[in-house]
């Protein structure tokens, strides 16, 4: 039995990951891969996950977290800025889920409801019906995100909790984006009507780093960045916002995730 099975598995498992799953454990590894020590993990997670270099500026990184949040070479993430096409905001592995009033209703996953997400009765309801797009990101992947379309900004709204991995097997057992920290904002967009971004943290620090307050979105701008720790990126649209692509509604009906790359097309306007 592999690790993450038997945390989310087994009784003791369970008992462990009530330790892992807290911001204070999450705050002392922050600790240690903000430090000079951290570095020597940096040549070691390059290889094992087939890290590109070449892709990446590098020049002055001193710890892992730096590392973690590099910066891609300009030109490397084109984003499509044609308005009528919806993108993603990030790097990382797509499922497409329709919210069934405001359940939505994951394949071979944990249910939960929008209202739980946001932790917002009346922000909630405007998504009743609409479209659900989760963006996974793995170790491997570009950390840094943007905004998905421009217009008008909320405030960005902190929801304290745990921070349990983002993985799979974790998504069986528990309904993880209503349980983990997370950060969202409302943007006014002039092509998909109003659009929440929601950045989910995840195990062992995720920290979610937003580089703005309220204001105006501008499209494919970086919005922020994740440190250490598998993170996830939710979109929610209105019903009628957005047709998805049809690969990934395929995939997404067949509880198969779709790798996407940040600024790519993943539907359009109806």
């Amino acid at each position: 039995m592999d690790t993450l099975n038997f945390l989310y598995k087994t009784i003791p498992g369970r008992l462990l990951l009530k330790l892992l799953a807290s911001r204070g454990v999450s705050k002392l590894c922050g600790k240690f891969l903000d430090s000079k020590f951290s570095a020597k993990l940096i040549k070691g997670f390059a290889k094992k996950n087939n890290i590109n270099l070449d892709d990446y500026q590098l020049d002055g990184i001193k710890s892992f977290n730096e590392f973690f949040r590099r910066k891609i070479k300009e030109g490397l993430r084109p984003f499509d800025m044609e308005g009528s096409h919806l993108c993603a905001p990030c790097d990382g592995l797509l499922l497409a889920w329709k919210i069934d009033g405001q359940t939505v209703i994951p394949v071979k996953q944990s249910q939960f409801t929008i209202e739980s997400l946001l932790q917002n009765k009346e922000a909630a309801k405007e998504f009743d019906g609409g479209l659900c797009l989760v963006f996974r990101l793995c170790v491997d992947n570009y950390h840094r995100y943007c905004y998905a379309d421009g217009g008008k900004k909320g405030p960005n709204i902190f929801i304290p909790g745990k921070l349990h991995t983002v993985r799979p097997v974790a998504l069986q057992a528990l309904p993880v984006f209503a349980e983990n920290c997370r950060e969202w904002t409302r943007i006014e967009s002039p092509n998909f009507g109003p659009i929440v971004q929601i950045e989910v943290g995840a195990m062992l620090v995720g920290r979610i780093v937003n580089h703005e307050g309220q204001g105006v979105a501008v499209r494919g701008k970086e919005k922020g960045f994740f440190e250490y720790g598998g993170s996830t990126i939710i979109l929610l649209l209105k019903k009628g916002a957005a047709e998805i692509d049809g690969d990934i509604l395929r995939n997404s009906i067949q509880g198969a995730e779709s790798a996407v790359k940040m600024g790519q097309k993943i539907g359009q306007v109806l």
